[in-house]
């Protein structure tokens, strides 16, 4: 994980993080959370998965495992994910459509290719993040809800794409049902095009997936797989330098007390991760229906504290 200062009156934070290889020549890069940011409103982690490209008889595996405490948000670029959970969900997630997860008490999902996807071969490409929830929603039940492209609300202006995936931004109203005040948004500029992020939104952020952006009458610019993270109340102007460009978005107000996370586990007291992790030792996590292999609790620090 690299950490750039900046000279940019506009600009609190640059994180560029590394390539990550997960196996069979599947990478992520884990922007949040990181030494010297750990969160961008309520958002705790985030992960571009890929791009890659799977081989006939190749594909993503990611084994049950549990969840509390947040809520998942996976939004692709291309190819596609089968997730199945232990609530019963089977729900197949392609480029546009969102999956909103939140564990709450407790959920135990996979994310795995399809037979047809594993059968054919394939592309992935995607972002994964996670929400912390609020202190009064940590103990929801859990629940899954699937959003088709065709009902993510877009505007289009002036060379400008703007999708929002989650929350609101800009009037528009994104159909996941969030618990706290966040903006998650896909903006894509064509060359020279600006988009002026609005600071309705306390902390905010600009990953950049393709192209290279800057802030308009500011020297210096970011490019790809940058997070950029704002100074809160700043004059944004994003303008896409050099070439088109695509953005995600990522913030809104932070939460009022710190955030402990150990593996797939956030909460805000460090007894409910322990106790979460005393019962996926257990076996006392509902299981995904027809699915029986797990991803083992790994060994680890304690929690950190995020604030």
């Amino acid at each position: 994980m690299t950490v750039q200062s900046s000279s940019n009156p506009s600009v609190e934070t640059i994180i560029l993080p590394p390539v990550r290889d997960l196996g069979d020549g599947f990478t992520v890069r884990r922007a949040l959370p990181s030494a010297h940011r750990r969160m961008v409103g309520p958002f705790i982690f985030f992960d571009q998965m890929g791009p890659v490209r799977f081989g006939p008889g190749e594909g993503l595996d990611v084994r049950p495992h549990p969840h509390i405490g947040l809520s998942t948000v996976t939004y692709l670029l291309d190819g596609e994910i089968l997730h199945r959970d232990s609530l019963g969900v089977v729900q197949p997630i392609r480029p546009g459509a969102v999956n909103w997860m939140t564990a709450g008490s407790g959920i135990v999902h996979s994310e795995r290719s399809a037979p047809e996807m594993r059968a054919s071969g394939g592309g992935l490409y995607g972002l994964q993040t996670w929400v912390a929830l609020p202190k009064a929603h940590e103990e929801t039940d859990p629940a899954f809800s699937h959003h088709a492209a065709e009902t993510i609300p877009v505007a289009e202006a002036e060379g400008v794409r703007l999708t929002v995936v989650a929350g609101t931004l800009d009037g528009l109203r994104a159909p996941a049902p969030v618990l706290s005040d966040l903006l998650y948004a896909d903006v894509q500029l064509d060359a020279g095009a600006r988009y002026r992020l609005s600071a309705e939104h306390i902390e905010r952020a600009a990953y950049v997936i393709t192209g290279a952006i800057g802030i308009a009458g500011q020297t210096g610019g970011f490019e790809a797989n940058a997070l950029v993270v704002f100074k809160p109340g700043a004059e944004i102007v994003i303008e896409a330098r050099g070439g088109p460009a695509r953005i995600m978005l990522a913030g809104g107000e932070p939460l009022a007390e710190p955030r402990h996370i150990f593996w797939n586990f956030v909460h805000s007291d460090p007894a409910r991760i322990e106790q979460a992790k005393e019962d996926w030792r257990r076996d006392r996590f509902a299981h995904v229906p027809h699915e029986t292999d797990f991803i083992p609790l790994p060994d680890a620090p304690p929690p950190v504290r995020y604030p």
